[in-house]
């Protein structure tokens, strides 16, 4: 017979499995219309650019607005949040599938952002407070888990329902997904936790170092994705690949990628700062790799490889320094790293597409891995954590205990 303990973490893990299904939806959602370009852009008698500004200007709104959105609902209960930002995600992922026009799809892209601008960061934040400070890591990797499968099954998977059957119901079927997730998160995450400062508390806060963090994700970010979002261009037009091996040689990087968040869902609890640096080591070599040795097959698809370990392992370790060193409130922090991220997407992207016609694809490598670089430098220069510290704990409130565990079940304690 089970004892409660272990009851209650098997519903701590079960919930961080739901938190990561809709974490699957929402990026999926979010870069689906890439896959259905053709088909949508034929429905709606739009420009293939006017579809890709579905996904830009997707980008841009959680990049704007996150740490705002975050804080005007810093006082909600995350299961209260959470559940509400589901639901809208559920009640517009069928708004896009009838949208009679690409003005009303555009709409209800852009709401849909204003949503996962808030579901990201809190749901990471969320998962990691279900266990103890040793654990947390690795609970806000498995949330990570669901964006890496987004993007290795939940987009190719999307675009072949969306050729099957029409593009329309694969944001149905998303929908559908994230309703099964939003009654798991509703039953099953505990409730009365305000979300305040003392919610999930930083083990070392440190503003000088979050801030250095924040400089590290930008340059990284930054630099991958000057470099990944003309990969396929470089693959072709550099490494001399067809056209047909761009979707065997995009698996690989994804199943690279699986490979890197489930090694850094193991590390990152052992020191968030030592794979932030080996993680920003590996993007690095993969984009310089790809610049000096690109031109033969077998280089080109190990600089793939680094590419598919590195980010999913740099993000982890991004999440974990931001719950280690965050100043204030962890979930404010995790909206601004989110934040620091995107601006990296899209300011790498004008990047790359600035040095195009200047030094051609291959030069997108260099500069990506010059970027990755300065991160580690950046990385160096913040240095190590003195000591880690636990904050006093809050004061007393009417809110119930929470509990903690570890991975066996054990309960640890309780935070009041």
């Amino acid at each position: 017979m089970k004892t409660a303990g272990a009851v209650e973490a098997a519903r701590a893990r079960t919930a961080v499995l739901a938190l990561s299904l809709a974490a699957f939806c929402f990026v999926t959602t979010e870069s689906l219309p890439i896959g259905l370009l053709r088909l949508i852009a034929d429905d709606l008698d739009v420009s293939p650019s006017a579809v890709g500004m579905l996904v830009t200007g997707y980008g841009i709104v959680i990049a704007v607005v996150s740490v705002p959105l975050v804080r005007m609902t810093a006082r909600m209960g995350r299961r209260r949040l959470l559940t509400g930002v589901m639901l809208l995600f559920v009640v517009l992922s069928f708004a896009s599938a009838a949208a009679p026009g690409y003005g009303s799809l555009m709409g209800a892209r852009l709401v849909t952002a204003l949503a996962q601008a808030v579901f990201w960061p809190v749901a990471a934040v969320a998962a990691a407070g279900l266990f103890p400070p040793e654990l947390r890591g690795r609970a806000a990797a498995y949330v990570f888990a669901g964006g890496s499968l987004a993007i290795v099954l939940g987009v190719p998977l999307g675009t072949w329902l969306g050729r099957l059957a029409g593009w329309r119901l694969s944001f149905a079927a998303l929908g559908a997904l994230c309703l099964l997730s939003l009654v798991a998160v509703a039953v099953l995450l505990p409730g009365g936790d305000e979300g305040g400062a003392h919610a999930v508390p930083a083990t070392c806060p440190d503003a000088r170092r979050f801030r250095f963090l924040l400089a590290t994700v930008m340059l990284a970010v930054g630099g991958v994705f000057a470099c990944f979002t003309y990969i396929a261009e470089f693959l072709t037009g550099v490494s001399g690949f067809p056209g047909s091996a761009i979707s065997p040689l995009l698996l690989v990087n994804g199943v690279a990628d699986i490979t890197g968040l489930v090694i850094a869902g193991i590390v990152v609890d052992r020191g968030p700062r030592a794979l932030l640096g080996a993680a920003a080591g590996v993007l690095a070599a993969g984009m310089l790799v790809l610049f000096l040795f690109g031109t033969a097959a077998i280089p080109a698809v190990a600089g793939l490889v680094l590419l598919g370990l590195g980010l999913p392992a740099f993000v982890t370790a991004m999440q974990a320094r931001a719950l280690e060193s965050a100043p204030g409130d962890t979930d404010v922090a995790s909206a601004w790293t989110a934040s620091a991220f995107n601006v990296g997407i899209a300011g790498g992207a004008l990047l790359g597409g600035a040095l195009l016609p200047v030094t051609g694809v291959r030069g997108t490598a260099l500069a990506g891995g010059v970027l990755a670089a300065a991160a580690i430098m950046v990385i160096l220069v913040d240095g190590p954590s003195r000591t880690r510290v636990r904050p006093p704990p809050a004061a007393a409130s009417i809110e119930p205990p929470v509990k903690r565990f570890d991975a066996d079940g054990t309960v640890r304690g309780q935070d009041h």
